[in-house]
């Protein structure tokens, strides 16, 4: 292979190379929101498809997600910490339930009323008390209900049972020795990674505690952040030993050498990734930068591809992002950020979208996803069952395992119903969600598993008996059916006429044709007249100048845009007729006169 032949390999091939990022107009962003001014690097924004919550320092805000605009700077908030709110998380099972971790050294759980707050809330539904000192994250089990996992100041990572009473704290970790910069988790669960001050980056069994594997991720000093990525991988970011900010590819189980390291630029602020598991994409949002880097990630190296990025002239303080379940499938949206701006009180959602002209459903940009049910327990989990989470259609918006079971359902019953159609000809036992057999005129309606009697119509052991209340109806149907049936017979019986072709010369049809309508139109226009005149002999002369004028100027102003009553006479090739339509026009004239 030549060099210009490894200079030049083509453009990758990609459904995902055109995406693009569509900013919001003004009115349909969140503004005059109090964001909080802090310095910290925490996760200031939370969303899911209900509610959009936002920190503004020792409190919160919870607003619906559809109302946009400007919001009240006296609207109502949660103000239960007295601390600084240092991150915010909803529950991915609930999405009326939200924790708040705080400089005040506790974790609190809340629950949003339906539609929103309407007072200031301060009570918690739960407070978890453990840490030691400032909590800095927090992170809730993908797949197992009523589990959070939290990291502290104190270099402790405590893992909860949150649904008990007692408020169970199932596990502390003790294995950091430094400041804790960022806490990542798995997508069945059974890991979780963190970043540290002191370089390294571990990975940790949450149940038992062990380190799995660790090793030095970054050089610089500055923070690094961390994120799971499919098939055993770790995606970091973070800074070189001369400060440029790079990111770099991992085997979760092999920390010593990178797959792939790159630098990004030579920025100062903290690269944050979000990755996205339906689509391979990872998007690098630095704190401070007005753009979002993404990238799609391949099985084989180099493993990362840059794609493109959203430019914008307003630097961002924090971003959080909208769950799959909530993205809009209609406009091809495979992501969207909610973007706080540095300068002023603005929260702006940004849509990540690919360009499709069809208008339809994107099967392959939209595999099942994770759905809002829990996939198992928490002392199941706790016991050392690992589970994958719970998927749903992205289309139909409905879980897997009941998309399942209701498939099954409708095959059984599509089954009965067409072994009871055999058996019976008039009457047909529905399927128990009410649906019409398309093959069957029968209107009855039965659940088809207790025998109940509905709409006259009685059901014993799944054989239809049909009641007596039912010969009026059965009358009118037959009636109807014979009305069809008549109507069908003379529709057949006319189209089963024989056509009789006409053999004659077409100049000669078109004459006779033209000679009868000229003769009918002559009959019918003398008979007008008759009538008309023939009724007004007593008619003073004043009406009869006025008539006289106008059949005059009517037979003189001939044009195209004439009564077709003057165009038929004008332009007839039967010169005879129209001399006596004028004779006769004149002698009506004269009578009158």
């Amino acid at each position: 292979m030549t060099n210009s032949q490894l200079w030049f390999r083509g453009v990758r091939p990609s459904k995902f190379r055109h995406v693009y990022g569509l900013p919001t107009r003004k009115e349909c962003c969140y503004t005059d929101i109090s964001v909080v001014r802090s310095g910290n690097d925490g996760n200031f924004c939370a969303i899911n498809p209900t509610f959009l919550a936002i920190v503004a320092d020792t409190t919160f805000v919870v607003i619906p997600i559809n109302q946009t605009g400007r919001i009240d700077f006296q609207c109502c908030k949660v103000i239960g910490h007295t601390g600084q709110i240092l991150d915010l998380k909803w529950n991915p099972f609930d999405d009326n339930m939200i924790a708040s971790a705080s400089d005040d050294c506790t974790i609190k759980l809340w629950k949003i009323p339906e539609g929103g707050l309407t007072s200031n809330l301060s009570e918690c539904s739960t407070e978890l008390v453990g840490h030691k000192r400032k909590v800095l994250h927090i992170e809730w089990h993908p797949t197992a209900a009523n589990v959070l996992i939290s990291a502290g100041f104190d270099h402790l990572i405590c893992v909860w049972d949150v649904g008990n009473s007692d408020k169970t704290l199932l596990n502390v970790i003790h294995c950091h020795v430094d400041m804790i910069y960022s806490l990542a988790i798995n997508r069945d669960g059974s890991l979780i990674a963190t970043t540290s001050k002191d370089k390294k980056l571990r990975v940790i069994e949450p149940r038992s505690g062990i380190v799995v594997s660790e090793g030095i991720c970054h050089m610089g000093t500055k923070c690094s952040k961390a994120v799971f990525l499919d098939n055993d991988r770790i995606l970091t970011t973070g800074f070189s030993r001369h400060s440029d900010r790079q990111y770099a590819v991992w085997n979760q189980h092999d920390l010593k050498k990178p797959l792939v390291q790159e630098v990004i630029d030579s920025s100062s602020g903290v690269v944050t990734p979000y990755f996205d598991y339906d689509t391979k994409m990872i998007y690098l949002a630095g704190k401070g930068d007005g753009n979002i880097r993404y990238y799609e990630l391949v099985d084989e190296a180099p493993y990362v591809y840059y794609l493109n990025q959203f430019l914008s002239g307003q630097p961002q303080k924090a971003l959080g992002f909208m769950p799959k379940r909530g993205v809009n499938v209609a406009q091809c949206e495979v992501f969207r950020f909610y973007k706080l701006h540095a300068a002023g009180n603005i929260c702006e959602p940004i849509s990540m979208i690919v360009p499709r002209k069809s208008t339809l459903f994107q099967s392959d940009l939209y595999p099942d996803t994770l759905a809002d049910i829990p996939a198992i327990g928490a002392k199941e989990w706790f016991q050392g069952r690992n589970v994958q989470p719970m998927l749903r259609s992205m289309k139909t918006g409905e879980s897997i395992l009941d998309a399942n079971a209701n498939q099954k359902t409708r095959n059984s019953e599509s089954k009965y119903a067409t072994i009871h159609h055999t058996s019976s000809k008039h009457n047909v036992l529905n399927n128990h969600h009410g649906n019409h057999n398309g093959n069957s005129n029968n209107h009855s309606h039965s659940n088809g598993t207790n025998g109940t009697a509905l709409n006259g119509s009685n059901y014993t052991n799944g054989n239809s008996v049909t009641s007596l209340t039912n010969g009026g109806k059965n009358n009118k149907e037959n009636e109807i059916d014979n009305r069809k049936f008549d109507n069908n017979t003379k529709k057949f019986a006319f189209l089963s006429q024989p056509t009789i072709p006409d053999y004659r010369p077409q100049a000669v049809t078109n004459i006779i044709e033209k000679s009868q309508k000229t003769s009918t139109n002559q009959s019918t226009k003398f008979h007008q007249l008759q009538a008309i005149f023939g009724q007004h002999q007593t008619a003073n002369h004043k009406d009869i100048a006025n008539l006289q004028n106008n059949l005059l100027s009517n037979s003189r102003n001939s044009s195209r845009n004439s009564s077709l009553e003057n165009i038929n006479l004008l332009n007839s090739e039967n010169e005879v007729g129209y001399l006596n339509y004028r004779s006769m026009l004149s002698n009506v004239l004269v009578m009158f006169l």
